[in-house]
């Protein structure tokens, strides 16, 4: 009897707890759907601070929380909540710190300014998926990430945590979407994204890295790319379609019908042949 596989989906955002947007709608439905094929699923998103806890039930998972996290040499303490969307018998962990996502604004200010330590939320938010997994105890086949606030988590995935028993055997789909920010992630990025054995060579991501530098970066360390939208940049798409790795086109039929649900799931059998 054939084992069971695991997908791990890695989220900038889903509904219910975030207003309706292509990647939230996605990330909510494709848990379930892939979860209705017989798949083990995880799912995990940012505890930003305009999420209502009481609404939405959350809950701090003490067994999970309590590591720190060392980022531009600042220790910050990683806090684990979970949620369950009973509909879908889905849980959904949360990953938490008071200085990164206590905030009201997802990743801007009151005046709509880009948060100046966005990519070291997007650190913390790789490493904090990371090591919750590795306390789980539960080894992914694939790891799905999408929204660019996940876009450091293949790096990471590839060559600070390949060693892991846990991840050893883990393939990355990486889904792209119009969220790519084309603000700075600030000069000190790519110093602060090394981590682990991670060298400068590694990254090469220039003295003063935006969100699609990132996203290329991201998409280096991917087994498999998604064009989740069709406002994907033509240099993004390029840069992709230049890797020699399996890529998905954008079909607004399939996303229309909700389609797209069974394709990502052949998708994923691609990448793991």
């Amino acid at each position: 009897m054939e084992e069971t596989k695991k997908i791990l989906f890695v989220n900038s955002e889903m509904t219910p707890y975030l207003p309706e947007t292509d990647i939230a709608g996605i990330s909510r439905a494709l848990p379930q759907a892939i979860q209705e094929q017989k798949r083990e699923i995880r799912a995990f998103m940012p505890r930003y601070g305009c999420i209502n806890e009481r609404k939405n039930q959350l809950h701090e998972v003490i067994r999970l929380s309590g590591m720190n996290i060392i980022i531009a040499d600042v220790d910050r303490p990683l806090i684990i909540k979970v949620a369950s969307i009973a509909s879908a018998r889905i849980q959904v962990y949360f990953i938490d710190n008071e200085d990164y996502f206590r905030r009201k604004g997802i990743y801007t200010d009151e005046s709509g300014k880009f948060f100046e330590d966005n990519g070291e939320r997007a650190i913390f938010y790789a490493r904090g998926v990371l090591e919750t997994v590795k306390k789980l105890r539960w080894a992914p086949d694939v790891i799905h990430c999408s929204g660019w606030i996940s876009h450091v988590l293949p790096l990471y995935l590839k060559k600070a945590f390949k060693e892991d028993p846990i991840f050893a055997n883990s393939k990355v789909v990486l889904s792209l979407y119009e969220d790519t920010p084309a603000e700075s992630l600030g000069p000190d990025f790519a110093s602060s994204i090394l981590y682990g054995n991670i060298k400068p060579r590694d990254v090469n991501l220039g003295d003063n890295p935006t969100g699609e530098d990132l996203a290329k970066l991201a998409a280096n360390y991917s087994d498999g790319i998604i064009f989740g939208s069709s406002a994907v940049s033509d240099s993004l798409k390029a840069h992709c379609k230049g890797l020699g790795v399996p890529v998905h086109e954008y079909d607004p039929s399939e996303m229309a019908s909700g389609g797209y649900a069974a394709s990502y799931n052949a998708f994923y059998d691609e990448i793991l042949k």
